[in-house]
């Protein structure tokens, strides 16, 4: 992940990253040479999320802030846990932290109590269209792309680097989407909205036959997934409505996929149960209860209309 060069807050941070290293002396060099890119990992995605300016001060929540980031990016659970080694074995280094690490036992627990709290985290319209606009200032069709795959076709950040010139043709001709998702899971997903069309074909034009739509050749996918998640962090305070504290994430135009569709299917008549185990289906999960956490916004509408 590569942060903010300009910000003073990360360079503070790597000054006390490369401090600890020069004077520690536990570990193989290779060891230590990992642990502190971890760390230095985490420092970008706190000086951005958090603003911390000493590592002393890093909290538990950032911690599972920073792990849901991952999890959001595609991260493999075995690369999650080799990143929190990392961050552990500098906390353990400093001579008075003021809060003692999660363990990973207890990171799970405070993940899902935070995953099932039921919270609204759809985007505004306003939101939306400001994230496409500062995009299409800074030319990123590509975000532009990802952002309408996740908001009108319910995909994953992940899934929507995933997609490949053929995919793509695929996409446009079947007016579906087949994408491999969590667990290996093939899903089609139908393309109901003509911005996904428009942006499928601008960037077939200029991908090479083959190749990524959304990663530019050399380049690891995960890097343009942590580039797209850095923007959303760089600019949260421009797209974000005012006074909303609520987490703005990419995930969440998957709650917005969700809270739509299952609000037209049952507009059109489709009882509950069947909304949200249609959902989950186009979502890729194959559980009803996992479906609530996307229709949060539905249902609490629906308790305010007294329905």
């Amino acid at each position: 992940m590569e942060p903010d060069k300009n910000t003073g807050v990360y360079r503070g941070l790597v000054a006390q990253v490369n401090r600890i290293h020069r004077h520690t002396r536990q570990g193989s060099y290779e060891t230590k040479k990992r642990y502190k890119e971890s760390e230095l990992r985490f420092c970008a995605f706190e000086a951005v999320e958090f603003h911390v300016q000493k590592l002393e001060n890093i909290r538990p929540e950032h911690i599972v802030a920073y792990v849901e980031f991952m999890i959001a990016a595609g991260k493999a659970p075995a690369t999650i846990k080799n990143e929190l080694s990392g961050i552990r074995f500098y906390h353990d280094q400093l001579s008075s932290p003021r809060y003692r690490l999660p363990s990973n036992a207890e990171l799970g627990v405070m993940i899902e109590k935070r995953r099932y709290a039921e919270k609204d985290r759809t985007w505004s319209d306003a939101e939306f269209h400001r994230a496409l606009a500062i995009a299409q200032a800074e030319g990123h069709d590509d975000y532009i792309t990802a952002f309408y795959l996740a908001r009108f076709a319910g995909l994953r950040i992940h899934e929507c680097f995933r997609i490949d010139t053929a995919i793509a043709e695929d996409a446009l001709r079947e007016r579906a989407i087949m994408i491999k998702g969590k667990g290996g899971k093939v899903r089609t997903v139908p393309i109901e909205d003509e911005r996904i069309t428009m942006m499928l074909k601008k960037m077939l034009a200029k991908t090479v036959r083959g190749h990524k739509l959304l990663v530019p050749d050399g380049v690891p996918k995960d890097k343009e997934i942590h580039a797209l998640q850095l923007f959303l962090l760089k600019h949260r305070d421009e797209i974000q409505d005012p006074d909303d504290t609520r987490p703005l994430t990419f995930h969440g135009l998957r709650h917005n996929y969700g809270s739509s569709k299952y609000r037209e299917l049952t507009d059109r008549g489709m009882s509950s149960l069947d909304a949200s185990f249609t959902v989950s289906h186009l979502l890729g999960h194959n559980r009803r209860d996992v479906t609530n956490i996307y229709t949060v916004s539905v249902r609490k509408k629906g308790d305010a209309d007294g329905k």
